[in-house]
């Protein structure tokens, strides 16, 4: 079910040195490939519930918010939540936004703040990225998915984004991107 470079990702995790060239060629000499399937990639992490976090850096929320300029270019807004003092750790406006940008925006914070134990996000092909996923592992910092089509499982920052729209984004006609 999984490709050569998830294989690759998965065999570091156990301890294992070996070349992504490598285990791609076996991959390939096997005949492993995987049907494409339709819809989107999901990421696989822990789906049980979440318990209230009681210290400041536990746990942190990941969400984005979307808004348009004036002259009708997109851009994006990430926001990272620490779910236990309700504070804004970051906004992050781009028009683009990969995975790698996140890990950059993520090690911004956590050289101020400290790392946090757990992070919670959405599947989004960001939050999904080789970058993340290595960051993850590299850091050791646990990343719960949300259930699909589950917001509410990210409370926190579902409400935050609720404020930000009503008081910043309706409010507020963006020309350009500071």
């Amino acid at each position: 079910r999984f490709g050569y470079r998830r294989l690759h990702v998965l065999l570091r995790r156990e301890g294992h040195a070996v070349n992504r060239k490598r285990v791609q060629r076996i991959y390939r000499e096997e005949r492993l490939t995987v049907r494409r399937r339709g819809g989107r990639k999901r990421a696989m992490g822990m789906r049980r519930p979440l318990d209230l976090p009681l210290v400041a850096n536990q746990r942190w929320s990941l969400d984005f918010v979307a808004d348009q300029m004036t002259d009708g270019r997109r851009f994006r807004i990430l926001t990272v939540i620490d779910n236990c003092t309700r504070e804004c750790l970051a906004l992050v406006a781009d028009t683009s936004l990969s995975g790698a940008r996140v890990v950059r925006e993520l090690d911004a914070v956590i050289r101020q703040r400290g790392r946090p134990d757990t992070i919670v996000s959405d599947n989004g092909t960001e939050y999904t990225s080789n970058a993340v996923l290595a960051w993850a592992d590299d850091t050791g910092v646990g990343w719960h998915y949300i259930a699909p089509g589950k917001p509410q499982q990210n409370g926190f920052n579902e409400s935050f984004n609720g404020r930000l729209r009503d008081e910043l984004l309706n409010e507020t006609l963006f020309r350009s991107l500071p």
